[in-house]
C-alpha cells in the first residue's frame, strides 16, 4: 500500500490558509531541503482545487530548467474537486467528488501501484483524510508566528486523532519540522 503524506505550512496557532502572507519570511535552504525530499518520495501529488489552481499557475507553464517547476512538473496530479472540470497542467487527473466517497476514492488510490502520495496544502481535503484515518504520515512545518486568524487545520468539532511523533528539527529561522505518524 502507498504512504500517503500531507503536508503543510502552519503557525503555532494552528492556521494553515493563505501561508503566502506570512509564510515567506522563514524560507531558507534547510526549509527547501526538506519539501525536496517529500516530493523526492512521491509520484502522485494529492490536491484540492483550489491548491491545484495556484500550483498549476505558478509551475505549469514554467521554463523546464527550472528546478523548483521540475519537481512540482514530474509527479502525477490528482486532483479532488466537484466543480473542476479541464485541467490545463499536464498530467493532471480529476477525482471528481459529484456524489462521489473522497475517502473511498483516496483509498483505492493508496491500493494501485506507486511511490508516495503528497496531499501539500488543501485544508478540506486533508481535513477529510485526517478524519477517514487515511494519513499515514502529517509533515508539519510549523511556522513562529501567530497569525491570529484564518482556517486551521484541526477542525474546533473534529475527531480525535492519536499521533506519534516521529521526527523533529529546527530550523535557523525558528520553524520546527514535525513529522506525526498515527499511534
Amino acid at each position: 500500500m502507498r504512504k500517503l503524506v500531507v503536508a503543510q505550512f502552519i503557525s503555532l496557532d494552528g492556521v494553515v490558509e493563505a501561508p503566502d502572507q506570512w509564510h515567506t519570511p522563514y524560507v531558507n535552504e534547510e526549509m527547501f531541503a526538506v519539501m525536496a525530499a517529500d516530493s523526492a518520495a512521491a509520484d502522485t501529488l494529492l490536491l484540492g482545487r483550489v491548491t491545484y489552481e495556484s500550483f498549476a499557475g505558478a509551475f505549469g507553464n514554467a521554463p523546464a530548467d527550472d528546478p523548483g517547476a521540475a519537481t512540482m512538473n514530474r509527479p502525477a496530479k490528482v486532483v479532488v474537486s466537484g466543480t473542476l472540470t479541464d485541467l490545463s497542467w499536464r498530467n493532471s487527473t480529476l477525482l471528481k467528488v459529484d456524489g462521489t466517497d473522497v475517502a473511498g476514492a483516496v483509498a483505492r488510490l493508496k491500493e494501485e501501484p506507486g511511490g508516495h502520495i503528497l496531499a501539500p496544502g488543501s485544508i478540506t481535503l486533508a481535513r477529510t483524510l485526517l478524519r477517514a484515518g487515511l494519513v499515514d504520515e502529517l509533515a508539519l512545518l510549523v511556522h513562529p508566528i501567530v497569525v491570529g486568524r484564518g482556517r486551521r487545520l484541526f477542525e474546533a468539532d473534529g475527531p480525535t486523532i492519536p499521533l506519534t511523533l516521529a521526527s523533529s528539527a529546527t530550523f535557523s529561522t525558528g520553524v520546527v519540522h514535525q513529522v506525526y505518524r498515527p499511534a
